[in-house]
């Protein structure tokens, strides 16, 4: 299986070099990268991020389109990967944790989720931890699966993805991601991971009222979206009295 690393970057020239280059010094047991490919998607930074992730060894695309959905997309597109291991720019992820995601594809799961198990002290803001368990919540209770975390350091089989057909392109991309891969009856595995303070700058979700605000939004309006197509009454009423041809057209 060939690894695609997939990183959406906005303004991140303080820390985009370092998870690049921690990606590339993670080798397997016998001696060859773990990762085969690493794309950043460049999400019209003003800074240098795409000079110096180029610079660190990234094969960088630009996205005009803004969002962290958008720039996922367009990464996964490019990428040449069986896998791929979505992985922020902003350094909150414990690199030397990416094979744990990775062995998780390898024993047969489609995706796996790093939970946020070990957070450590001013990794995630209480807005963060409160918006996070709350969509968790409204995702176990609605479609009965047991999701702890809306991680985004995660691992999906290049296939997996493909059958999700992703649609979301901001912030809601995680949830729909893990919803779908339930309504599509995908293997999917939770592992306990590390998650530490941004090494430099300020935080695009948690560092501004807007970024809270969008992020919050984006992601109860995803989990509304997804429930009105799986169960809305009018809606399943409104199927139950179409022909019954309408089902071979």
């Amino acid at each position: 299986m060939k690894i695609s690393a997939i990183i959406p970057a906005y303004n991140e020239a303080e820390n985009i070099a370092l998870v690049v280059g921690g990606l590339r010094a993670l080798h397997q047991k016998n001696g060859a990268r773990l990762i085969d490919e690493i794309v950043v998607a460049d999400n019209n930074s003003t800074d240098d991020t795409a000079r110096l992730a180029a610079q660190a060894g990234a094969r960088v695309i630009s996205v005009t389109q803004r969002g962290y959905g958008s720039a996922c997309a367009a990464a996964c597109s490019a990428a040449l990967g069986d896998v791929f291991l979505f992985v922020d720019g902003d350094h909150t992820a414990d690199l030397t944790q990416s094979a744990l995601l990775i062995d998780g594809i390898l024993r047969g799961n489609d995706l796996v989720i790093g939970v946020r198990a070990n957070a450590m002290k001013g990794s995630m803001t209480p807005p963060q931890r409160f918006g996070n368990a709350l969509a968790c919540f409204l995702i176990r209770l609605l479609w009965r699966v047991p999701v702890s975390d809306l991680g985004p350091f995660r691992a999906i089989r290049k296939d997996a993805y493909t059958r999700i057909a992703m649609r979301d392109r901001a912030y809601g991309w995680t949830v729909e991601m893990q919803v779908r891969a339930a309504q599509l009856a995908l293997r999917t595995a939770e592992v306990p991971v590390t998650w530490l303070p941004r090494y430099a700058g300020q935080s695009k979700v948690s560092g501004t009222v807007r970024g809270v605000f969008g992020a919050g939004t984006g992601i109860l309006s995803m989990i509304a979206r997804l429930w009105w197509r799986d169960f809305h009454p009018f809606k399943a009423h409104a199927k139950s009295r179409l022909p019954a041809e309408t089902d071979c057209v």
